[in-house]
């Protein structure tokens, strides 16, 4: 579907519910995406296929999740979403999540992510895309830095991760910051 110089984005499909399984049941994965949420994870095999048959569902106008496969062995390695696009506020609110470890912090997230906005601001053309992660997330907060989103504010203490509390730190990106970038 879509394609950078590490990863592609592809599709949703029912066999990825497998890699979702293992990702949501893995506490590094569930603690550095979902900053310990236990809605996120552990979670049992049907309740990751519950949410794929909504996923499967959805509109590309309500939502989309997309699988990132590495582009050198084609892997599964995570997903990238798109959600609450709204056409008359012009926004919608982005995420990624990279589950197979061995490729953190080696751009995989990023690109996907860069993947993800040239999508929507291309097809959709809303005004701004929004995200959060949580402030213990040191490499997700530098990631959307290069990516050009810029920190629009910190809801305080609002994570609990083993036992710590956090800052909810939240990252906006405008079309026309985006258009400056390329």
């Amino acid at each position: 579907m879509f394609e950078g110089k590490l990863v592609r984005l592809r599709a949703l499909r029912a066999e990825d519910a497998e890699h979702h399984l293992r990702w949501r049941n893995d506490p590094e994965v569930v603690r550095l995406a979902a900053a310990g949420d236990p809605c996120f994870g552990p979670v049992t095999a049907e309740a990751v296929g519950l949410g794929f048959d909504t996923m499967l569902r959805l509109t590309p106008r309500e939502s989309a999740v997309f699988t990132v496969e590495d582009l050198t062995d084609g892997r599964v390695i995570g997903m990238a979403d798109y959600r609450d696009l709204d056409p008359y506020g012009g926004s919608a609110t982005l995420g990624v999540t990279i589950g197979e470890r061995e490729y953190w912090g080696r751009g995989h997230g990023s690109e996907a992510l860069a993947l993800v906005v040239d999508h929507l601001f291309g097809t959709y053309g809303p005004h701004r895309l929004e995200l959060d992660t949580w402030s213990g997330n040191e490499r997700a907060v530098r990631a959307f830095t290069r990516l050009g989103f810029r920190e629009e504010g910190r809801r305080r203490s609002a994570v609990l991760v083993a036992g710590e509390r956090y800052d909810r730190v939240l990252f906006g990106l405008l079309r026309e910051e985006w258009a400056r970038r390329a």
